[in-house]
């Protein structure tokens, strides 16, 4: 039997998963080893000073959590200075603009966030050392923005074409206390909800990292109150502050699933008014996380659990003459899990681009904003945009400059959205 008859059996024996594998590894050679790419890829290198004095530039914009206008409203000028159509800020806040496809394709949505986690007034000054930049927020997510602005431009210099519309994004919300609205907001309420097909989060990080699921996340502030008083006048009267400690000592002796790893933590500690006084009111914020629905879920019940017994051995403990100790739970934040089968479309692609640009693909949840397309069923990936970064949400966050490392990984995350687009 001829060789190339082998070959064509083999090849109809094979599953279609293999088969469809093996096509999407061909194409993303194909696609890396073009000439087109070839000149993509030249003109991010080209451009990676402009990259570089663009993170500066909006890493100085502060963007604390729900205060990200600023920065959005320079974001968005870049975009239209980069030629995008159906330039928006939608009603939440989020700015995006349109690279128009030739049509026949899938609707895809290109993002990174606009928030960092640092409050107003946050010295965003950055300073260089060497080869390292450093400034509250220049990791994350700043350092992801301009790798978007970037992608248009090699784009435009290779003379691409797609047949699907690609919109690239500024989104708001995605730290901590913005609870992802951002894209809950876009994938919930904004025009665009039930028309995206595909959506990839820019993150910083080396190419490689393939976020394929959401961590999922309940936070509450719980407050505890009582009638409060002097501490030497009114010595002997329930006292929310033990209460509360109760309630954290039990807390922190939850057993949770070491698989899918359960984590839970007391982050926040508010109340009291002086040393002398008894507390009438103290609060504290917690975070639970998994990757696992039924295992987030039974960790959120069994704390909820745990803060009716808190409050009555303290009214229990000490004199309710003049009140008892009551709760309040609030929840404040609440992630959805989700995840993006390995078999579909984005994650064959994403891999076959990675493999190809010769860099070994690591997959593993993350709470980004994919959770909440994950958690919709709608194919979605957090990639690394490029840029290495250390220190993350400290005062002393950093980012590597390394031209040669940065390109060669921002040029994986382009020919990704460029498969993923039908780009020609």
């Amino acid at each position: 039997m001829k060789t190339s008859m082998m070959l064509a059996l083999l090849a109809a024996a094979a599953t279609p998963a293999v088969a469809s594998a093996q096509s999407r590894d061909a194409a993303a050679k194909a696609l890396l080893a073009s000439p087109k790419f070839a000149t993509a890829k030249a003109s991010l290198a080209a451009d990676h000073e402009r990259i570089v004095a663009d993170v500066i530039k909006l890493t100085e914009i502060e963007a604390p959590p729900f205060k990200e206008t600023a920065r959005g409203a320079a974001f968005l000028e870049m975009l239209r200075a980069e030629g995008m159509s159906d330039l928006t800020t939608d009603a939440e806040g989020n700015v995006y603009g349109t690279r128009k496809g030739t049509g026949g394709g899938p609707l895809i949505v290109v993002t990174a966030h606009l928030d960092t986690v640092f409050p107003a007034g946050t010295n965003v000054k950055v300073r260089r050392e060497g080869n390292m930049l450093y400034a509250p927020g220049i990791g994350d997510d700043t350092c992801s923005l301009p790798v978007l602005l970037a992608f248009i431009r090699a784009m435009k210099a290779a003379n691409y074409t797609t047949k699907a519309d690609i919109i690239f994004m500024g989104n708001v919300g995605e730290e901590g206390p913005g609870d992802l609205r951002g894209t809950r907001y876009l994938f919930t309420k904004s025009p665009l909800k039930d028309k995206i097909n595909y959506f990839i989060s820019f993150e910083p990080g080396r190419a490689g990292e393939i976020t394929d699921a959401g961590i999922g996340s309940k936070r509450y502030k719980v407050t505890f109150t009582g009638p409060g008083g002097h501490s030497n006048g009114d010595f002997g009267i329930v006292n929310p502050a033990y209460a509360m400690a109760n309630a954290m000592v039990a807390f922190g002796q939850m057993k949770v699933p070491t698989q899918p790893r359960t984590v839970y933590n007391v982050g926040l500690l508010e109340g009291g008014t002086s040393v002398n006084s008894i507390p009438f009111s103290t609060a504290m914020t917690i975070d639970m996380r998994s990757p696992g629905k039924a295992e987030l879920d039974a960790e959120e019940q069994a704390f909820l659990a745990l803060l009716p017994p808190a409050v009555a051995a303290e009214n229990a403990a000490r004199s309710t003459a003049k009140g008892k100790i009551a709760f309040d739970a609030k929840k404040v934040g609440d992630r959805p899990v989700g995840s993006t089968a390995h078999t579909v479309d984005i994650m064959q692609i994403a891999t076959a681009v990675t493999k190809a640009s010769g860099f070994t693909p690591t997959y593993g949840p993350g709470s980004s904003d994919s959770n909440i397309p994950m958690s919709l069923g709608i194919p979605a990936v957090t990639l690394g945009s490029g840029f290495e970064s250390q220190r993350a949400h400290s005062l002393e966050e950093s980012m590597i400059v390394d031209k040669d490392k940065d390109v060669a990984s921002m040029a994986v995350g382009l020919a990704t959205v460029l498969m993923l687009a039908g780009a020609k």
